[in-house]
């Protein structure tokens, strides 16, 4: 679990799924929910908008292929291997997008010629956002299909309910950019009010450095980002292939050993993945967590995932970590 600085919502997400998993319901499944498409985002004026970098990439899905999963689970249609796991709700390939694609496929079916003429290219963070494109998504497709959209039907619909957005490639671009776009950068939460007001912090969590955000540069030097499609795998620090029926204490040990902590609880029996257990961190924190929480989940110390600016020193000693320590987009 790595939420991005000064995203509440994900640490939210992050509490809530330790307090289903380690429960003690006897029947339990955790959607996580991947960016939502809907037609209210063609409609959006919040400086959120620039805080997606170029590169930054999404597995989408629809709002009504959102709802389906819930729809099928709720009607009994869900097979008994699908209960106590965690799955990623995703639209799969045809839905991972950069957030350039995302950007010009919106413009684009609105009427707009080259949307970057509402926009200063460092006008857009470089960094510091949570998406991604998910090597198991499909893992709930198989047990409750529920994919029935295409990216460009759901795009196409949202049009459709948003008839007035046709002007907007009528309209000049520069009364967009200087009327419309940049106030909203200079908004509380912009990229630009960051700089404006010399806020250092949001300033290294979305751009590195003041230095790197002066170095961004002009549209003459952008090259549209080609994320490299090819799946990889994080080391989870047990052996992924033993069957949950046969983890023990020397499994949940060396997960905690490669996160730079230790296993405190000492009677554990085989298969218990369930049991809440007691963990130190490599910071001292000791906390409750389940095997299932933590070696299928990715949870780990609850106060540090908290202390999103000290993810870097966490990640001197903590290897899990330090595979997901982010690079500019």
């Amino acid at each position: 679990m790595r939420p991005a600085h000064y995203d509440e919502y994900g640490q939210s997400k992050v509490i809530a799924e330790k307090a289903l998993v380690d429960s003690g319901l006897p029947k339990w499944v955790s959607l996580r929910q991947t960016g939502i498409f809907h037609p209210g985002m063609l409609e959006i004026r919040d400086p959120i908008l620039t805080h997606s970098p170029f590169g930054a990439v999404m597995e989408w899905t629809s709002a009504e292929d959102s709802a389906r999963p819930v729809v099928n689970i709720c009607d009994g249609a869900a097979p008994e291997g699908l209960w106590c796991d965690i799955y990623n709700i995703g639209g799969g390939a045809e839905w991972r997008l950069t957030n350039w694609q995302l950007q010009t496929k919106m413009t684009t079916a609105v009427g707009v010629k080259d949307f970057r003429e509402w926009y200063d290219r460092n006008w857009f963070a470089s960094r510091n956002f949570h998406g991604q494109w998910y090597t198991d998504s499909d893992e709930l497709e198989k047990l409750i299909p529920f994919r029935q959209d295409s990216f460009d039907a759901a795009l196409a619909r949202a049009v459709a309910l948003n008839p007035g957005l046709r002007i907007a490639g009528k309209i000049p671009p520069w009364i967009v950019k200087r009327f419309f776009i940049k106030p909203l950068t200079l908004k509380p939460r912009g990229t630009m009010a960051y700089l404006r007001a010399g806020d250092e912090q949001a300033i290294s969590a979305y751009f590195g450095s003041r230095t790197e955000s002066d170095a961004i540069g002009d549209w003459s030097t952008f090259v549209p980002p080609k994320p490299d499609p090819t799946p990889t795998y994080l080391d989870h620090g047990y052996d992924e292939a033993k069957p949950r029926t046969r983890w023990n204490s020397s499994d949940y040990a060396a997960a905690a050993e490669f996160r730079g902590g230790e296993l405190l609880s000492r009677e554990v029996g085989t298969g218990e993945i369930t049991s809440v257990l007691t963990w130190r961190c490599g910071l001292g924190h000791e906390f409750d967590a389940s095997p299932l929480l933590v070696l299928r989940g990715g949870h780990w110390c609850p106060k540090c995932v908290r202390d999103t600016f000290g993810n870097e020193a966490q990640a001197e000693h903590n290897r899990f970590l330090a595979q997901l320590q982010p690079s500019p987009s």
